[in-house]
């Protein structure tokens, strides 16, 4: 239930949330014929609030649950508006004593009525649901019983209306103002009801405007609280209901000026010398125009926007709320601010917290894994060996005849360890690049010179396409490694006899460095992962082991230099791994 865009059901929550809080501060301190006016005024608040409620649902089922608890106030009011009227006016209190209860007689079997409705359809004939435009209201086909209630309540405001007349007619000059007021709060709603009940005036089918007369009626009697000093405190109707709202609250109207606010909106705000009643939003606002822009999209919004304060940076949530009047016209601006920073700080630090937690366990994981499967299994291979001719067991025509499968585990092994270090002191305290102009097709070459032994025991060709000479402002190790990954995962996905093929080729700003097998071809699986920057682990076409920490490194040192990383693989056909790189601009020599 979305409320804020519904102004109607806006106007009816704000307000009878308010106005039931306050209410119920009056009820707790106040004794005699006011405390009867204070419950008097929450059960129009109680109302309107559920009212409200009800404005939000589109389904008929959800509408008629929030009708019965409305009710509960529709009931009550008039019974409590005439026993404030009669203690008002000094009503015999020996009589009171067996009145007050009769007159809850009523409502109540009202109730029960209004409860068990679909039992007997008294009160209600049948419902339906009433759509217009964007708003959704209660179809009704009244039944006898609401007859009845409507004409019961009538009586009863008119009766505690009657007997404030009274007192009108022998008052003194003091309190013939008060007994205006308090008639003209008793009697506007009933008007309201009226013009509903006959269908003089409907704005919308199905909207029941009493609760937003009782709202205004109780905007009135509250001036009247405060005006005439009933209350034995001091008078708060106005600042009372803006204080208990703890976000900030600004009130603006049609041309945008400020009408009402409360200490919260003031506290948030970055020009408080110009923060008064009539300033325009263009004075408070003007250099913080996502909030300008926010007020002129007439729409019920909210976003967060982060602004300096004593020096520190806070977070609000800036909500909304357009104002409109009975023709649907713009009539102003509700903006709400709420200081979320404690929250958004909180949330950031525990996730960041969750994912370096996370990635430690991971690094210590792969770690301890890397050191006693890939390393583990060569050296000990090699320190057995040494032990099995020092003490006989192998001839040294074995030995030489083992050494080029030693020498090929070694090359491995560096390999690996070269990646390890790498990868290990980027997680730990990151990686510091050394950017340079380098020869991009100068380093291929010593790469692919360096991995040509490699090759060879494989019968594996490399063909080496180049521009001249390409320069690029990048890390050189880190070209280096990435080269060298890239060359010896193409050697060792291939199959004997096959071919690898590495070129340069410039495109605009951008060098694009691909290294082309046409082995077996990655898995589709596989590729995702890579693609995702997922370490896996697979064995080349002569066995050769492999950690996955190559492809990891390739993948973040191409973006640590501003390049670009572009796989493509083809099961059973080879793969292709390119990666771009900006160009190196060279100054001119001035003349």
């Amino acid at each position: 239930m979305e409320f804020l865009s519904n102004p109607f059901a806006s106007f009816l929550l704000f307000f009878g949330l308010a106005g039931g809080i306050l209410s119920l501060i009056l009820v707790k301190k106040l004794q005699g014929s006011i405390q009867w006016m204070a419950l008097t005024l929450f059960a129009f608040s109680f109302w309107g609030f559920f009212y409200g409620i009800e404005l939000t649902c589109k389904t008929v089922d959800e509408m008629l649950i929030w009708s019965k608890v409305q009710y509960l106030g529709l009931l009550l009011a008039p019974t409590f508006w005439l026993i404030f009227s009669l203690k008002y006016t000094d009503f015999d209190p020996k009589k009171l004593k067996w009145i007050v209860p009769a007159l809850f007689v009523i409502p109540g079997i009202t109730y029960l009525i209004v409860l068990t409705n679909s039992l007997h359809q008294l009160h209600y004939k049948s419902n339906w649901l009433i759509q217009s435009g964007d708003y959704f209201f209660l179809g009704i086909e009244k039944g006898p019983w609401y007859y009845f209630q409507t004409v019961y309540a009538y009586l009863t405001y008119l009766l505690g209306t009657v007997i404030l007349w009274k007192r009108y007619r022998f008052a003194n000059r003091r309190f013939k103002l008060q007994t205006k007021i308090l008639i003209a709060g008793g009697v506007i709603p009933i008007l309201v009801n009226i013009l509903y009940q006959t269908s003089v005036f409907k704005p919308y089918e199905g909207l029941d405007l009493t609760p937003f007369a009782f709202l205004t009626c109780y905007l009135i009697l509250g001036y009247f609280i405060a005006r005439f000093n009933l209350l034995s405190v001091q008078p708060i109707a106005r600042d009372q209901i803006l204080e208990l709202v703890t976000r900030g609250l600004i009130v603006l109207d049609s041309n945008q000026r400020v009408v009402d606010f409360n200490s919260a909106a003031k506290m948030l705000c970055t020009r408080p010398e110009v923060f008064k009643l009539g300033a325009n939003a263009n004075e408070l606002f003007w250099n913080r125009p996502e909030i300008l822009n926010l007020i002129e999209e007439n729409e019920p919004k909210s976003i967060e926007s982060s602004m300096e304060m004593e020096g520190k940076k806070i977070i609000l949530k800036i909500e909304s709320v357009p104002l409109k009047n009975k023709n649907q016209l713009y009539s102003g601006n509700l903006l709400l601010f709420e200081d979320i920073t404690d929250s958004i700080l909180t949330k950031e630090k525990l996730e960041t917290q969750a994912r370096e937690l996370q990635q430690l366990n991971d690094l210590k994981d792969k770690f301890f894994g890397i050191i006693s499967h890939d390393l583990k299994g060569p050296i000990f291979g090699v320190k057995e060996l040494i032990h099995l001719t020092q003490n006989g067991l192998i001839s040294e025509e074995e030995f030489i005849e083992m050494l080029p499968e030693v020498s090929k585990n070694m090359e491995h092994v560096a390999i690996l360890l070269e990646n390890l270090l790498a990868w290990t002191s980027s997680q730990l305290r990151g990686e510091y690049i050394e950017p340079q102009t380098l020869n991009i097709s100068t380093l291929v070459k010593n790469q692919a010179n360096l991995l040509s032994r490699i090759a060879k025991e494989k019968r594996i060709t490399l063909d080496l396409d180049l521009e001249d000479e390409v320069l690029v402002h990048a890390d050189k190790n880190m070209m280096e490694l990435i080269l060298r990954n890239l060359i010896s995962n193409a050697i060792k996905f291939s199959n004997q006899g096959n071919e690898v093929k590495i070129s340069t080729q410039l495109e605009g700003s951008w060098v694009t460095i691909c290294i082309q097998d046409y082995g077996i071809g990655i898995p589709k699986e596989n590729l995702e992962k890579l693609n995702s920057g997922i370490s896996f682990t697979t064995r080349g076409q002569s066995n050769e082991s492999g950690t996955g920490l190559g492809m990891i490194l390739v993948k973040e040192y191409v973006l640590k230099n501003k390049g670009q990383l572009q796989i493509e693989s083809e099961l059973g056909k080879g793969s292709k791994f390119c990666f771009s790189l900006p160009i190196a601009k060279i100054p001119q020599p001035k003349d």
